[in-house]
């Protein structure tokens, strides 16, 4: 079957990357594909982290890859949604007792149940989102999200007008820090093209350190982290913090001068329309297509526990348009960050962190 990315990039590129040698092909679907596929036996279970599902990120976006899934071949989809701790590993021994052939399940909290689950039940494959966990009947479907937010760094350091840009996140994790690393190396590399002094708040790379919210949920705490920054002058912030990122969102609105780069999904898109002004950009992992393509892999008795990295060169991974900001990025600004999106694709200008993924 033929398909197409479905989302837009910033700006047209050609797409690059740094070697992604090892990883499995990018997805690619057809959105809308057409009549529903005849129903078949094939069932498909997923379990969110404690986040739950309307997270605005990769719980959500995993739910509707699934639900893309459901329509365009005719299986039986359902979600198990995790709101405590406690419901991981209960969620995912039901959606095994289902009798289902296929077991997705969302982010680091629900690597042990996976792995532990996957081990007794040798006949299911299972996937993970966010997290790499080895198992012969697992595939981890993960995203080198620092390459896309060099990109973002850079687009930060040139549209800031007070010279001061920001970050946060939920938790000082591989899948947070890799997000925050690919930042800060896109910021020193402006500074290194335009002999500029762009300062970033929240992150030090160097130390693996920075400011963090203590969790994902609490909207409250990302009004006031990002006000700190904002009151420090960051008038561009990146907070990498699930629903917490909200409250940044907030509070760039409430300052009436500071904007905000969104993750994993396209923040103009998913967050409400109010907070449209200050969405940049977002750095995006194309989360839906990689659970479409691994659900049609396991029908077919394909699967394979190799896993998906999503990249820029396969469409893993980018930025959001800039949307109703547009004018914010000057065509001078925008050609440079093509230009640096097909260097890192061909290998010449390399994105690294400790936490890339291999």
């Amino acid at each position: 079957m033929t398909r197409s990315r479905p989302f837009l990039v910033a700006v047209a590129a050609a797409s690059v990357v740094l070697g992604a040698a090892g990883c499995a092909p990018a997805p690619e679907r057809t959105p809308g594909g057409g009549e529903t596929a005849p129903a078949t036996d094939f069932c498909a279970r997923m379990v969110t982290n404690s986040g739950g599902l309307e997270d605005r990120s990769f719980n959500q976006a995993s739910w509707e890859g699934l639900q893309v899934a459901e329509e365009e071949f005719g299986i039986d989809a359902d979600v198990l949604v995790s709101t405590a701790e406690t419901d991981l590993e209960p969620n995912v021994e039901q959606a095994v007792g289902t009798g289902c052939g296929f077991v997705l399940t969302v982010g680091y909290e629900l690597a042990p149940p996976t792995q532990s689950f996957a081990e007794a039940n040798p006949d299911v494959d299972f996937a993970i989102v966010d997290e790499l966990v080895e198992g012969e009947n697992i595939k981890p479907i993960v995203f080198d999200t620092a390459q896309a937010a060099f990109l973002a760094g850079y687009l930060a350091a040139g549209v800031s007008e007070t010279g001061i840009v920001g970050t946060f996140g939920g938790g000082n994790q591989p899948p947070v820090t890799l997000f925050m690393d690919g930042f800060a190396d896109g910021v020193d590399h402006y500074n290194e093209q335009h002999d500029a002094e762009v300062r970033l708040l929240g992150w030090d790379k160097e130390e693996q350190d920075g400011t963090f919210t203590g969790d994902f949920e609490d909207i409250n705490k990302g009004v006031t982290t990002a006000q700190s920054l904002i009151d420090q002058g960051a008038d561009v912030i990146l907070p990498v913090a699930g629903q917490v990122g909200q409250g940044a969102a907030q509070a760039a609105l409430d300052s009436g001068n500071a904007l905000i780069i969104w993750v994993d999904s396209d923040g103009y898109e998913t967050l409400p329309e109010e907070y449209r002004p200050v969405v940049l950009t977002s750095v995006l992992k194309n989360t839906g297509d990689a659970v479409v393509e691994i659900v049609e892999s396991s029908m077919n008795d394909e699967f394979s526990n190799e896993p998906f990295i999503g990249t820029l060169e396969n469409g893993g991974v980018d930025i959001a348009p800039y949307h109703d900001l547009q004018e914010r990025v000057s065509p001078e600004l925008a050609a440079e960050i093509n230009e640096l999106r097909a260097a890192i694709v061909e290998g010449a200008l390399e994105v690294t962190s400790p936490s890339t993924p291999d």
